[in-house]
């Protein structure tokens, strides 16, 4: 084999190379620059309409400054350098809406131009600014700075490297005479142009991003912060769920000891009872220990409330007196009474009245420094409400170093137990939280039944309106 042949495939597979990347880069350039597509200016608030006057006035100055100039000086014929004019203007205002379309609109109307003033030169005649003249060059500057503002940045240097390939073969390659050239010192222009455009989008890209990531962060911040109390709320109720579950076990162990002579049924289906309740006992346990390995320091305290284990028993209203003791000794002053017939209540209403107090009451401490509050317990027959309000502060509060969620935490416990909650300001400048929680009524005779207790009046406004909710006291 002669040695000429790997030689020739090696030039045929850099030609077919070579072909394929110059089709490809022509295909690039009919899509950015073949198209009609619409790029609008992006609104303004505030000078929604200034950037579409300044360019109207704007080509209106191009388009009395070139048919002036081409009809005058260029020796073209006032008719046809009027349409040139009135093209190089329409260029300015298409390019507020269609930037592409508008720049091929320009630029042809530079070649035009450019071309008739050619012909029209003669040698020893006036000396013509060419090929682009003092109007033209500022047209074509808008429409690019235009396009840049718009577009993608290749695209932005596509047309301004091929606006440098017409200006360069229009005055180097077919030139003409008698003119003073102004082909270097419009892409001067046209370059400065396209690079203020391309920052001043990048900038208004990188504004925009910042925002929608902020707002992301945002939301994930409170996402984060819902699913982190719904699972502190799930690891109490886990307890008392597991104690529950622990009493059906031995119950169902010991009740056939209290029966003489049990049948064989009763025996088997109190086994698959106890059996039943040991295997969610063991679930609930592993569930629970899933939810505390994830905040394996979590204690059941907040400001001024209870210290102690993760796994200590979770609180009841039994408890309250306590929590009222640690928040006077934290420096507020605090009442506490209650109205109506206290009877037992589920374990999960009595732990969500415990939190939603110290809540409040720890709300009280950070942001009503020198205030008094008032915690107001009423015990009705179809549930339980509660109160907490505090007078007007005395001092600006120090700034928080907390997340700001514990009104999230409440409205979750009451949400939970299809209950209700407001909280809001007070006339007299303090802040109030109220929330009911519901209870199966008892069946109770219609004349055993509690009346209504009697200071329930004293509290018109327990549940106000929504929408006047604060987040803090």
């Amino acid at each position: 084999m002669s040695r000429v042949e790997p030689v020739k495939r090696w030039g045929k597979r850099q030609g077919a190379w070579l072909w394929a990347r110059a089709e490809r880069m022509l295909r690039v350039l009919h899509d950015d620059l073949w198209t009609w597509r619409a790029d609008p200016l992006p609104p303004s608030l505030w000078l929604r309409w200034f950037p579409h006057g300044v360019v109207c006035l704007a080509a209106l100055g191009v388009l009395l400054g070139d048919a002036g100039q081409l009809g005058e000086n260029g020796g073209i014929e006032p008719g046809f350098a009027f349409v040139i004019g009135v093209t190089e203007a329409g260029a300015m205002v298409l390019a507020l809406w269609r930037p592409v379309a508008a720049w091929w609109l320009s630029l042809a109307a530079m070649l035009v131009g450019a071309l008739a003033v050619r012909a029209e030169m003669v040698p020893g005649g006036d000396v013509f600014t060419w090929p682009w003249t003092a109007a033209g060059l500022i047209g074509h500057l808008f429409v690019l700075l235009l396009l840049a503002l718009r577009v993608r940045t290749r695209v932005s240097l596509e047309t301004l490297a091929l606006t440098a390939l017409v200006t360069y073969l229009t005055q180097g390659v077919v030139g003409g005479q008698d003119y003073q050239p102004t082909g270097q010192l419009a892409v001067i222009l046209f370059t400065v142009a396209v690079v203020l455009g391309t920052a001043l989008r990048g900038r208004r890209e990188a504004r925009t991003q910042l925002a929608e990531q902020t707002s992301l962060t945002a939301e994930e911040r409170a996402r984060r912060t819902l699913l982190e109390e719904r699972g502190r709320i799930a690891r109490e109720l886990h307890d008392v769920v597991a104690h529950h579950m622990s009493v059906i076990s031995i119950q169902a162990q010991v009740a056939p000891l209290l029966v003489k002579d049990p049948p064989d049924e009763l025996k088997e289906n109190l086994a698959g009872i106890r059996q039943n309740a040991l295997e969610a006992l063991t679930e609930l346990r592993r569930v629970l220990g899933v939810l505390r390995s994830e905040h394996p320091d979590a204690l059941d305290a907040t400001e001024g409330g209870d210290t102690g284990a993760p796994h200590a028993p979770q609180p009841t209203l039994d408890r309250l007196d306590a929590l009222l003791e640690n928040i006077r000794a934290a420096g507020l002053v605090v009442t506490a009474d209650s109205s109506g017939l206290r009877r037992p209540l589920p374990p999960g209403v009595e732990l969500s009245a415990y939190r939603i107090v110290q809540e409040a009451l720890s709300n009280v401490l950070r942001h009503a420094p020198g205030a008094s509050a008032e915690v107001h317990l009423i015990h009705l027959p179809i549930g339980l409400r509660v109160v907490v309000s505090n007078t007007r502060p005395l001092r600006t509060p120090a700034p928080s170093q907390g997340a700001g969620h514990g009104l999230l935490g409440m409205r979750e416990r009451v949400a939970m137990l299809d209950g209700a909650l407001t909280a809001q300001s007070l006339p007299d400048g303090g802040y109030q939280v109220a929330a009911f929680l519901p209870v199966d009524a008892p069946d109770l005779p219609t004349d055993a039944a509690d009346p209504p207790p009697d200071d329930l009046d004293l509290h018109p406004d327990l549940f106000p309106d929504p929408s006047t909710e604060d987040d803090a006291p």
